[in-house]
């Protein structure tokens, strides 16, 4: 293993990183996903004479060891078909093991718990005809190989200490192309999950059960009518155009002061973000700005499939990343029991990311999406996109269109300035769906155009062939996601409501 060169495909620059050995392929993790991937397995596809990086996989860790074997043989499965259909089978696959210790357990107590795990991977990939030239448990700031003979200098039996941050030559290489690794996968799921104090976190239900009080009934007896859907999906759009425009207007590094959170009672936590810094300081001062009538609301809205797909098409330009921050906001205000709507705010934000070429976090807010809700058709239909490495532009194109349609037929507008200062605005939104047309198109033209769009991606993305070092897209960094149902149409009416996105 030690003295096969690898270079990294992940980089726009010709210029090939070479590495060599377990020290340099460990080290080299974090920016071949762009985040630390705790708790994690981690398969990367290698291709031709030199082990070029090419596709890669990442999937929890699940905690039953009954469940390994099975989940080996569809990571190897996904990983081996995908880069198939990409034209270009692996010559050889490297896999890595994440975890930290568990409460009494030394980084190679957890390394000899997870090497049945290891084994699995190796047999899984075997039987593609597809050998596993090396695999890695990362654990306590250390590696351990499980390839290496014992006693080998190079993989010493207690571990090896990982290089010290910025120190390798990966890194200097990544700094220098302006690749960046923003902390750990928990991390940047944190930022995405609700993780407001407890009194915050009960009036954020209480709104949202106040708002699921009015438009629950009307969803489950539909006595409104399309031109009350209509009207309040208008509403609901009308309210994230004025979001995205407080978002935009408040200063990235000013922090929210203490009259704005306590006299408009938006956000969570007093002082707006005060004392905090990086990261919380700007998620908290995001949270400050929206007010928990106004979350609640624009979550009950997009469980409706037009208003989601609506509100997908702030995605570009100026409008990208105040959206991206309000349905990051949005997904952390789902709090129990409502964290299964977080799936549409989270595919918006999976959606914009992508878009904006961020596929760590379109990765990572795409697969909370699916455990939020599994049979969540949009976030699905995303993530197998960006799993094939396709062009986010044709998708974009089709919805580009369709804001075009609606503007040329006098039906979008931009809402005249609202004085929102205090916060009170009242709106309640019908999240009911029947797919009646609603303009020139109806919801399924429209859902057809889209998924037309992804497959002219698709077979663009074929016809040119495997993407090399230096394509102007990297190639692919997906976690693997199983197939969309066949029957996509069919959603569940729960206790918390029906609903009938996807």
């Amino acid at each position: 293993m030690s003295n096969i060169p690898r270079q990294t495909g992940s980089s726009p620059s010709p210029q090939q990183i070479v590495l060599r050995g377990p020290a340099e392929l460990a080290d080299a993790l974090p920016f071949i996903l762009g985040f630390h991937p705790s708790d994690s397995i981690v398969l990367v596809a290698l291709h031709g004479e030199r082990a070029r990086f090419g596709g890669r996989v990442r999937v929890g860790i699940p905690s039953s060891p009954r469940d390994w074997a099975a989940l080996a043989g569809c990571l190897a499965e996904c990983l081996v078909e995908g880069s198939a259909r990409r034209g270009e089978r692996p010559d050889a696959v490297v896999g890595f093991l994440c975890q930290e210790p568990a409460r009494g357990e030394t980084g190679r107590r957890a390394m000899e718990r997870l090497r049945p795990l290891a084994q699995s991977l190796r047999i899984a990939c075997g039987r593609l005809d597809v050998p596993v030239l090396e695999v890695l448990c990362i654990s306590d700031g250390l590696y351990f190989s499980y390839c290496c003979p014992d006693g080998s200098p190079c993989c010493p039996a207690d571990g090896t200490p990982l290089a010290l941050a910025g120190t390798s030559v990966m890194a200097a290489s990544a700094a220098y192309a302006g690749v960046q690794v923003r902390g750990t996968l928990k991390d940047m799921e944190a930022r995405l999950k609700p993780r407001c104090p407890e009194a915050d976190a009960a009036a954020q239900r209480a709104a949202l059960n106040d708002a699921a009080a009015v438009i629950v009934p009307r969803i489950l007896d539909g006595p409104s009518g399309a031109d009350a859907r209509q009207e309040t999906r208008e509403t609901a759009i009308d309210l994230v155009h004025r979001l995205v425009r407080r978002l935009s207007e408040a200063s990235a590094s000013a922090p929210v002061s203490v009259d704005l959170a306590a006299d408009t009672g938006r956000g969570r936590g007093a002082n707006g973000g005060a004392g905090l810094s990086g990261p919380a300081r700007d998620d908290a001062r995001d949270d400050a700005l929206i007010s928990p009538d106004e979350a609640a609301t624009l979550i009950l809205a997009l469980q409706d499939r037009e208003t989601r797909d609506r509100a997908a098409e702030w995605m570009e330009g100026p409008e990208a990343a105040p959206a991206l921050r309000l349905w990051s906001a949005l997904s952390r205000r789902c709090v129990a029991p409502y964290e299964e709507y977080a799936a549409a705010p989270l595919t918006l934000a999976g959606w914009v990311a992508w878009s904006t070429g961020d596929d760590p976090l379109a990765r990572v807010a795409l697969g909370l999406a699916i455990e939020a809700d599994s049979h969540y058709l949009f976030a699905r239909l995303l993530t197998q996109a960006c799993n094939e490495g396709l062009d986010p532009e044709a998708l974009r194109d089709c919805l580009r269109s369709e804001r075009s349609a609606r503007t040329a037929a006098g039906q979008d507008r931009e809402p005249a300035p609202v004085d929102d200062s205090d916060g009170d605005d009242e709106m309640v939104v019908d999240a009911e769906d029947t797919g009646a047309d609603t303009g020139p198109a109806g919801p399924a033209d429209r859902e057809r155009e889209r998924r037309r769009a992804l497959l002219i991606a698709r077979r663009n993305a074929r016809k040119a062939g495997p993407r090399t070092p230096g394509s102007t897209r990297p190639p692919q960094r997906a976690d693997a996601a199983p197939k969309p149902p066949k029957n996509p149409a069919v959603r569940r009416t729960g206790r918390r409501g029906a609903r009938n996105g996807g």
